[in-house]
């Protein structure tokens, strides 16, 4: 069974993806299990603060295009991350494409390895980072994130470190964060959810205005002809007609 692996030391919870056969694709079930994760990590007493990573090679291909999730329940994940009283930290060692982008928005803290990569492929299939967008533009640096959205174009760690996206990479993702979790284990629970809600205020906003209408659209643009054609093109790992 693939889902999400959990496991916990010292006060921090580890919340794992295990989907590896499909890259981590955020199926409905699989959107469902990380909910319902994060939901109990708040409802335990014993946990200081949530890691969130991956098992094999991809953090997050994005929404799983043979079982998508509703778009409303993509966005009740994010917010979820963001409004969890306990500090959400993401440790990533692989690829991360499209809506993964999304959930590493969504965390407090983000680290990756330098082997790790990234891209917004959402328009070389047809549609647009909606929902991502609830996450990411608060976080990120616009003019530089432009450019990516726009081209679908893969960047490296270091690029997602200038951009925002990331707090730190090295070549040791766990040496990295080694003292971001000592320096969370040394914190007050209650000190750090207050401090936690100071710090997203401006995230929780954009969904507070933008949610619905960019919940819409993505609906909108993932049932439209190009979005068909685009996809189909993915699954059958061509390139889709309007390719130049």
């Amino acid at each position: 069974m693939s889902g999400v692996g959990t496991g916990q030391e010292r006060g921090v919870r580890t919340l794992s993806l295990d989907a590896p056969d499909t890259r981590n694709a955020l199926s409905a079930s699989l959107v469902r299990e990380l909910t319902a994760a994060l939901t109990a990590s708040a409802h335990d007493d014993d946990v200081r603060a949530v890691v969130l990573t991956h098992t094999g090679t991809t953090f997050c291909a994005g929404a799983d295009l043979r079982e998508p999730p509703a778009p409303d329940d993509v966005v009740r994940l994010l917010r979820l991350l963001i409004e969890l009283p306990l500090p959400v930290v993401a440790r990533v060692t692989g690829h991360v494409r499209a809506g993964g982008l999304g959930l590493l928005a969504a965390c407090d803290v983000a680290a990756a390895s330098t082997a790790a990569t990234f891209a917004l492929t959402e328009v070389r299939i047809g549609v647009a980072p909606a929902i991502v967008s609830l996450p990411l533009l608060p976080r990120t640096d616009p003019r530089a994130l432009a450019r990516f959205c726009l081209t679908g174009e893969r960047f490296d760690a270091a690029e997602a470190v200038r951009l925002g996206l990331l707090t730190a990479a090295g070549d040791d993702v766990d040496a990295v964060l080694a003292p971001v979790l000592d320096g969370l284990r040394r914190a007050a629970p209650q000190a750090l959810a207050e401090t936690k809600r100071l710090l997203t205020a401006r995230v929780l906003e954009a969904f507070d205005r933008d949610a619905a209408d960019l919940t819409a659209l993505s609906a909108r643009l993932f049932s439209s002809p190009p979005a068909r054609e685009g996809m189909t093109a993915f699954l059958e790992r061509r390139d889709p007609a309007w390719v130049l």
